[in-house]
């Protein structure tokens, strides 16, 4: 009877201990087994799949991540050149500057970024104010207009670009805004609705002033850019066009895990047909096999072409969601684009997220740059420098100080100027002052010798 009762005993505390560690922390009594328990529930639960964990649990790409953190600096410089053009002369106080910050998204104090690029931005104290002023050294001016020029000179390739992505959309219709919020991606100058679109009647038409409009389609600009990638894996490669007719470049970044089936998924994947950017779509059923599938294939050929289209093959995903009525885009663009790592790289440098293509940079450079890329490049350089190689910079100031120097005073000895009415008069005087000078010295000697 005596061990009956301990055996109950032994077992009720062991009941009681059990019941103590899956009950609340927080609560010090005994929650007992039910469908309202928290702490069963946490069991219950299925691992959340979803774009910000997609993104948080993404590969880095430490290359990518660079150049763009590199491409966020030039276009804060840039944005500061913008708001400096608005003001009448060439250079601004520091003070005004630093009221620009928020505008153009400096985390930074306006004094600490200003001496962390030298050769970009010439801080002096002003002669008559004796307030500290800024304004662009020549070297970064002079890229400025080149690049103004080259983006003149390629006005063509712009033209095709626009006809491009007007083909794409639905209506072939595009509004001005979303063209001008990319105007700097697609290589447009500011007053592109002036410069381009009513220069060229004949292929864009505008309604009501504000929406562009294609006047006809050309079938030579028809094909896609992986086309071209796609032609040289069935012709070099020596693949099938079964293969190769619907695929897209792979590249997976370092360190990239690769779960089991991953590959076979892949593979059919790349072998399903889709809808093209340039053609119609159709009605496609979303219960039919590979219907969604599909749907999603020709949204991520329209992202490739439109990311083929831009000069540095990046874009913030803010600016895509701008287009995804006109190119009849009804999904959630960020969770398809981490879907494919291969083929898009999202970082998240910067106040904003940015996308690239990964299969157009090899080492952080661009495989085939177009001299619009080449100017920028130059300027991405300078900033690079930051502070290395001042001493050779106030040299060349220095240099050239002395050459305008020289250039004024040939200009004042060789030709006239306004005040030279005035040397006549200055040297009669002058001769009149030395006479008498003359007179008084010798009347001075003539009394001491008496």
């Amino acid at each position: 009877m005596f061990s009956l009762f301990r055996d109950s005993h032994k077992f009720r505390t062991m009941e009681i201990t059990i019941l103590h560690n899956i009950s609340s922390p927080v609560m010090n009594e005994i929650i007992h087994f039910g469908p309202f328990n928290a702490n069963m529930q946490k069991r219950w639960k299925k691992p959340v799949n979803s774009a910000q964990t997609r993104l948080e649990n993404r590969t880095i790409d430490l290359k990518l991540d660079k150049l763009v953190r590199q491409h966020q600096r030039l276009k804060i410089i840039l944005k500061l050149h913008e708001l400096m053009l608005k003001r009448s002369s060439d250079y601004v106080s520091v003070q005004i500057l630093a009221r620009w910050r928020n505008a153009i998204g400096l985390n930074l104090k306006m004094g600490v970024f200003l001496r962390k690029y030298s050769h970009i931005f010439e801080v002096y104290t002003h002669h008559i104010r004796r307030n500290l002023c800024c304004k662009l050294t020549r070297k970064v001016s002079d890229l400025i207009d080149e690049e103004s020029v080259v983006i003149k000179e390629s006005e063509s390739l712009a033209v095709q670009r626009l006809k491009k992505l007007l083909m794409i959309s639905t209506n072939g219709t595009l509004h001005c805004h979303v063209l001008w919020l990319i105007r700097r991606e697609l290589g447009l100058p500011d007053d592109f609705k002036d410069s381009i679109l009513l220069k060229y009647p004949n292929d864009f038409v505008l309604v009501d002033g504000e929406i562009v409009q294609l006047v006809s389609r050309e079938d030579s600009l028809g094909d896609a850019a992986i086309e071209r990638w796609r032609e040289k894996e069935y012709t070099e490669k020596w693949l099938s066009e079964f293969e190769t007719r619907y695929a897209f470049p792979i590249q997976f970044p370092t360190g990239f895990k690769i779960e089991k089936g991953f590959r076979e998924k892949l593979k059919n994947w790349q072998r399903l047909p889709y809808v093209k950017p340039y053609e119609k779509m159709g009605v496609v059923r979303a219960r039919s096999h590979g219907g969604v599938e599909r749907v999603q294939k020709r949204v991520v050929g329209i992202l490739h072409e439109f990311l083929s289209l831009t000069v540095e093959k990046m874009v913030e995903v803010e600016r895509l969601s701008h287009f995804r009525k006109d190119f009849d885009m009804k999904i959630n663009l960020r969770e398809l684009l981490l879907r494919h790592p291969g083929i898009f790289y999202v970082s998240t440098k910067g106040l904003t997220q940015t996308v690239i293509l990964r299969e157009s940079y090899s080492k952080g450079c661009l495989v085939e740059p177009d001299p619009i890329y080449a100017v920028r490049r130059k300027m991405l350089d300078l900033v690079l420098l930051g502070r290395r190689n001042t001493r050779e910079l106030c040299l060349l100031e220095e240099e050239f100080k002395e050459k305008n120097n020289d250039i004024v005073f040939n200009r004042v000895v060789e030709g006239p100027c306004l005040g030279d009415w005035v040397i006549p008069i200055l040297d009669k005087i002058i001769e009149h002052d030395s006479d008498g000078a003359t007179k008084s010295i010798n009347d001075s000697q003539w009394d001491s010798t008496d």
